[in-house]
């Protein structure tokens, strides 16, 4: 079956699923969207603190399971690699433990891409079992709660 066209950024689901062009970069498009979480996680964390960021975190996962869903149906792909709201959503989960500084983001960046690309169980099972917008979602989620949990440690053992 021949390649399908890549959906057009003028339509919102397409717009959204891609965090606004980011999961169209060339070369590791879900690198790309956990980079462009930042600016946004660093904005609301500054306007309304962890509350702000969470809140968000729940918004935009709800807004990216139909997002990554209307994505994948006009894909034809499962998991397409452009879409990036589910890396924005697990990165904010990672950095709702990290102070507003460089150093903890930058950490809570890379400890996101490391349990999203090795992807421990239950991430490789919701990668492998969970379909659809959600399914897209969800191992991203998980990646971003093992995040969390590090980020978590870290403060508590005060290396933070």
């Amino acid at each position: 079956m021949p390649d399908r066209p890549r959906p057009s950024l003028r339509q919102p689901a397409v717009l959204l699923a891609t965090w606004f062009g980011a999961g169209y970069l060339p070369l590791a498009p879900g690198t790309w969207g956990s980079l462009a979480a930042l600016p946004f996680a660093w904005g609301l964390t500054a306007w309304g603190g962890r509350p702000a960021l969470a809140a968000a975190s729940l918004l935009v996962f709800a807004v990216g399971w139909w997002a990554a869903g209307r994505y994948v149906r006009l894909s034809g792909q499962a998991d397409p690699g452009s879409v990036v709201i589910d890396e924005v959503v697990g990165q904010w989960l990672v950095l709702l433990a990290a102070a507003p500084d460089l150093l903890t983001y930058a950490l809570g960046f890379l400890l996101f891409r490391l349990f999203d690309i090795v992807k421990p169980w239950p991430v490789s099972w919701a990668d492998r079992r969970v379909g659809g917008g959600l399914g897209v979602m969800f191992d991203d989620v998980l990646a971003g709660i093992y995040g969390l949990i590090v980020m978590v440690l870290l403060r508590r053992m005060e290396i933070l």
